[in-house]
């Protein structure tokens, strides 16, 4: 285990103290390892970049025509009280003599959403990321997801959802384009 692994699992056991747990019965023993390992895990978009993401997978095209990925499952942790965030995200760009891989989309959704987060920049880094390593004509993102933070805790609202949206270029400019992608993904 690295020096910040241990170090964070310290932290998890102070913490664990301090809200009355017993941090030496039984469940809770490793416990702090384990979360320590856990939000490593969830916040691995740190330490990765768009490069590496994308690993080189952007192909000549011809196309010009709106390439959709919809329905792209996304986790990640409210940067207020770090508790999850939970939908889906759909990512629509026009090609301007490039393509990217498939899944390339669906990492770098997964890279920004391995941050600590509000949805709404969650959305604007999406598309700014896929518009920078595309060079598209145009890149729409729209988010939707439910809230642990509003769910949970708080106002409690069980069946509550948020969605965000970010257009850039052509689906700004055009609205035939953007009403094309929002009809693509109702």
């Amino acid at each position: 285990m690295d020096s910040s692994n241990k170090e964070i699992e310290q932290h998890y056991t102070a913490i664990l103290g301090q809200l009355g747990e017993d941090v030496n019965r039984e469940g809770l023993r490793d416990t702090p390892k384990r979360a320590a390992k856990a939000m490593q895990y969830l916040c691995k978009g740190y330490r990765q970049t768009l490069e590496e993401v994308t690993n080189g997978a952007l192909f000549s095209s011809d196309n010009s025509e709106m390439v959709l990925v919809r329905d792209i499952e996304l986790y990640s942790l409210c940067e207020h009280h770090m508790l999850p965030f939970i939908g889906k995200a759909h990512v629509a760009y026009l090609p301007s003599g490039k393509v990217l891989g498939l899944s390339k989309v669906a990492r770098i959704v997964d890279m920004y959403a391995r941050r600590l987060q509000i949805q709404e920049n969650l959305t604007h880094q999406i598309a700014e990321a896929v518009q920078r390593i595309t060079g598209a004509a145009g890149v729409a993102v729209v988010i939707e997801a439910k809230h642990m933070c509003m769910m949970m805790r708080g106002v409690e609202k069980q069946n509550s959802s948020m969605i965000t949206s970010v257009m850039l270029g052509e689906f700004r400019k055009n609205a035939a384009t953007r009403g094309e992608f929002l009809g693509l993904v109702k």
